[in-house]
């Protein structure tokens, strides 16, 4: 080995010795928990509001996100005291998440109320509650079709785009532009007999507005949007998924309606091809990168035909919208982080957190804070607690304990609901014939490993959501309104307000304040006589 080589390798075993030896030696002295605290305290003082307005809006969704999640993604990522690039937001609050039928929400419910500003009945989709689950017949009422901010942003001259890890149809995206009594319908072959009048969501997405106006659409979903896709080994198709079966190609579709209205578009598939993107010539961009959803991050192919990183995706969605020199929307949802947690592995859920924060801070890197609103929050919460008394510093995904009760030890993060893998007890015969139950001693398991089950207290067919609120981060324009415990439709109004679209647009408030002294001249002129 040569002398340069034999440097080299001392100075990553050094490195490496350096990072395990600050994890290991934690500070416990008077000066670090005070110089913590003065820092916090040096960052509140120095908080100003924003009260311009916001160019752009830029709102990221971490699906099943909730605190728990977020504070085992803290730290996995760095330690107790480290601070995701969003928690250093100057604007803090919380959101209730039930919808309009049930304590605890689904995401279709939810992703109305946080795009759309209204709560809904549950697995509906971007209409009123006044629709019940599967009632195409009143999804097609006057009134029961909700305005996104994707479509307010549009009206106003912006431009706008989301971009997913689920399906593009799936239930958080859905209501960017979709409208539908059912969150299942999200292609041809899930639409049930007697609902022929009511579109699928596919066909919604390509067809009608916003979603044929949309500047930016990238996720997974192929199969339901055009018929007889085919499955690869890194890309097989879903049986959980909506599989097209009208013989239409949708992706074809988009292309022949952007050509003949004679705009610059790309459609992209893989790595290769977002990455040789020319923003200067694409105004509209559709990236279906998988037949279903996209493989969890640790696990994508990341070669030239594999799939994008959500932090991919959002650096090409900003470069593309950001050419508008009135501004855009961009709703940006880590999905797969949802998907985790109904398995019940907890550490591909942070992992996948982990990924969508490093998404975030590709956004703000390409924003500004002073014409950007930038929000991060969450859908619902799932089940998650971290639990006993690990010590500080240890690994959030091993062991802790012995239990008083069975002298056995105990991960440090266990679900309250899963599916059959958490269920993780058996009856045994003691020494006597008589049976008793046994936990199984997780010890002996690969507790750290990404496909690690942990252990549930109810057993169901997946792990299910959680009903707790929810945390909500911002930074920009108007992010000062975030800053109490609010309705999740709140995020909607908040959002139009700093843009001044929608309902608080310019135009809108002049009718509003010509209204009020409308009635107040009436008043007066009733008064005097």
């Amino acid at each position: 080995m040569s002398v340069v080589k034999m440097r080299k390798s001392w100075l990553v075993v050094i490195f490496v010795f350096n990072v395990v030896s600050v994890r290991c030696v934690l500070r416990k002295d008077s000066d670090y928990w005070t110089n913590l605290a003065s820092k916090e305290l040096e960052e509140a003082l120095n908080v100003k509001w924003n009260e311009g307005i916001a160019k752009n809006i830029i709102l990221f969704i971490g699906d099943g996100m909730g605190p728990n999640t977020v504070t085992a993604t803290r730290i996995h990522r760095g330690g107790e005291s480290h601070r995701l690039s969003y928690e250093m937001f100057p604007h803090v609050g919380l959101l209730k998440t039930y919808s309009a039928n049930k304590m605890v929400p689904d995401s279709a419910a939810t992703a109305t109320a946080l795009l759309c500003g209204e709560k809904t009945n549950q697995n509906t989709v971007g209409v009123t509650s006044s629709v019940q689950h599967r009632d195409c017949t009143a999804s097609l009422s006057p009134g029961a079709k909700l305005d996104s901010l994707a479509a307010l942003a549009i009206k106003a001259g912006k431009s706008a785009g989301f971009v997913t890890t689920m399906r593009v149809t799936h239930a958080t995206p859905g209501p960017v532009y979709a409208h539908s009594a059912a969150r299942q319908w999200e292609c041809d072959s899930s639409m049930p007999a007697g609902s022929e009048q009511c579109k699928d969501i596919a066909r919604q997405l390509i067809e009608d507005f916003p979603g044929r106006d949309l500047n930016v659409i990238m996720g997974g979903g192929r199969q339901g949007l055009v018929a007889n896709a085919t499955g690869t080994p890194d890309d097989p198709t879903s049986t959980w998924g909506c599989s097209r079966a009208d013989g239409r190609d949708l992706i074809q579709e988009y292309r022949n309606n952007k050509q003949s209205r004679g705009l610059k578009y790309s459609v992209v598939s893989n790595n290769r091809e977002l990455q040789n993107l020319n923003v200067n010539e694409t105004d509209y961009l559709l990236g279906i990168f998988s037949n279903a959803h996209l493989a969890y991050d640790n696990e994508r192919n990341t070669g030239p035909e594999g799939m994008p990183s959500i932090t991919d995706m959002v650096e090409a969605a900003i470069k593309v919208l950001k050419k508008n020199s009135k501004g855009f929307f961009l709703m940006v949802e880590g999905g797969n982080i949802d998907m985790a947690h109904h398995r019940g592995r907890a550490k591909l859920a942070v992992d996948e957190a982990a990924a969508l924060e490093r998404a975030v801070r590709a956004a703000l890197a390409l924003s500004d804070e002073r014409d950007t609103l930038l929000v991060v929050t969450s859908d619902h919460t799932h089940t998650l607690s971290i639990n006993g008394y690990p010590d500080r510093g240890a690994n959030i995904f091993g062991v802790v304990g012995p239990s008083r009760f069975d002298g056995l030890n105990y991960t440090t993060i266990s679900y309250s609901t899963g599916g059959p893998g958490s269920f993780q007890y058996s009856i045994e015969t003691n020494e006597t014939g008589a049976p008793h139950i046994v936990r199984q001693n997780p010890t002996v398991e690969e507790t750290d490993s990404y496909k690690y089950e942990q252990i549930a207290a109810v057993p169901l067919d997946e792990n299910s959501h959680g009903g707790g609120d929810v945390t909500i981060y911002a930074r920009g324009p108007y992010a000062h309104l975030f800053h109490n415990i609010h309705e999740q439709h709140y995020v909607f109004h908040v959002l139009s307000y700093a843009a001044k679209i929608g309902p608080y647009s310019a135009g809108n408030s002049v009718q509003c304040n010509v209204a009020i002294l409308s009635v107040g001249l009436l008043f007066l002129v009733l008064f005097r006589r």
